[in-house]
């Protein structure tokens, strides 16, 4: 069936030999037809061959294809609906997986590599149409999203390390002393709504309303993307807005700078580990000691009553010279964090207090496809990729598609 179609679209794609002798040429001149071409493209029913006519310009050499252009395999040899293929499976699985797929599922004999390249490739189209949203954000032009407002809507905010090759960490410091990096970071950030909260005053997410975006760059570089992501999701529009993150410094300082009277939240879980490290290293080895500290400090957290940690670090400080500078960073981050981790008052308002839905999407969105085993990546490349399941699986992606065919 799929020989008998590749005949019948060899068929239908021959072109007659055209009426007028001649094109318009890029350069200016007039490219001049020389003759009907046969060209051969891999299709999804298999190998197509059509003939159709050849232009070449005297002046600059260039041989336009208008047929090719129509068909949008200008300097492809894959049919549109084979590309597509090919992102589809180089955005979800491993590329000799994808390659294994395509065999097995369409009957298509296309090597690893080539599905590497036309995924990154389609990856790199939407990477650019992100690019250029985001500079008309900076130069506030984008248009403002018309809609029915939003009463809550979320930004969640993280990083995850992905494995890359060693030359893609050349003058970069390492986590480990004394050991060579061998990750870069992710910023990965999420944008929801929420419809309000159960009968227990849980806070509910809208289903399928979550999108993501995120790449390997500088933090104003990401700021500027989340802000695009957030804009056109209608964050002008929302009656309520919550940041939430762990408390690394660069995402409130991005948070700052970009949502400015967002009310800020740092994920109660994050806060929790930072009791839990504290416990295990005042009290090593006495563990009713740890647990009974631990105990007594997450009631101090769930209460909101972060002030009462700092006094209480600070006065052990006395007492654990060795650990001096730990629990004087400790303080700081507690304190630094004080106005977001007023936990009861944001559970009061049925708020979420932990940034879960963040955390599942560097599993799922990077975890998942760009920490394999045995993976090592360029930042060109995962960035592509990255763009390229953003888009997935912020249900973007037929959307893509069709305003790439139109």
């Amino acid at each position: 069936m799929h020989r008998a179609g590749a005949a019948a679209l060899s068929h239908l794609l021959r072109v007659d030999p055209p009426e007028k002798p001649s094109l318009d040429c890029r350069c200016g001149h007039s490219a001049d037809y020389k003759e009907l071409r046969p060209k051969s493209i891999l299709t999804m029913v298999g190998p197509v061959q059509y003939e159709r006519p050849y232009y070449v310009c005297s002046h600059c050499h260039h041989a336009p294809n208008p047929a090719d252009e129509a068909l949008g395999v200008a300097f492809a040899d894959f049919s549109p609906g084979v590309q597509r293929m090919m992102a589809v499976v180089g955005c979800d699985a491993a590329f000799e997986t994808g390659r294994e797929q395509l065999e097995l599922l369409a009957g298509l004999q296309i090597s690893a590599k080539t599905v590497e390249r036309h995924a990154e490739r389609i990856g790199a189209e939407i990477q650019e149409i992100e690019q250029t949203e985001i500079r008309r954000s900076v130069q506030l032009e984008l248009p403002i999203p018309f809609g029915p407002p939003v009463p809550l809507m979320y930004v969640e905010i993280d990083g995850t390390g992905i494995p890359v090759v060693r030359r893609e960490t050349e003058g970069r410091s390492s986590k480990v002393e004394g050991q060579p990096p061998h990750t870069r970071e992710v910023k990965l950030g999420c944008v929801f709504t929420s419809v309000g909260v159960d009968s227990d005053n849980s806070p509910i997410r809208d289903e399928n309303s979550t999108t993501y975006t995120g790449a390997i760059e500088t933090a104003e570089e990401f700021g500027r993307r989340i802000y695009r992501e957030a804009f056109q999701r209608g964050w002008s529009r929302a009656h309520r807005k919550v940041v939430l993150g762990d408390g690394a410094l660069w995402i409130w300082n991005l948070a700052a700078e970009q949502f400015p009277g967002a009310t800020l939240i740092v994920d109660y879980y994050h806060a929790s580990e930072h009791v839990h490290d504290l416990a295990r290293l005042l009290f090593a080895g006495q563990d009713d000691a740890r647990q009974c500290w631990t105990r007594v400090a997450k009631y101090w957290l769930d209460q909101g009553q972060i002030e009462t940690i700092v006094t209480v670090l600070r006065c052990l400080l006395l007492h654990h010279p060795a650990l001096a500078e730990k629990l004087e960073n400790e303080a700081q981050y507690f304190e630094r964090n004080a106005d977001k981790m007023r936990y009861p008052e944001f559970r009061a308002q049925g708020l979420f207090i932990g940034s879960g839905v963040i955390e599942a999407a560097c599993k799922t969105v990077i975890g998942s496809r760009l920490k394999q085993s045995g993976m090592f990546w360029t930042v060109l490349g995962a960035n592509r990729i990255i763009a390229l399941r953003c888009c997935r699986l912020s249900g973007r992606f037929e959307d893509f598609w069709e305003a790439r065919a139109a």
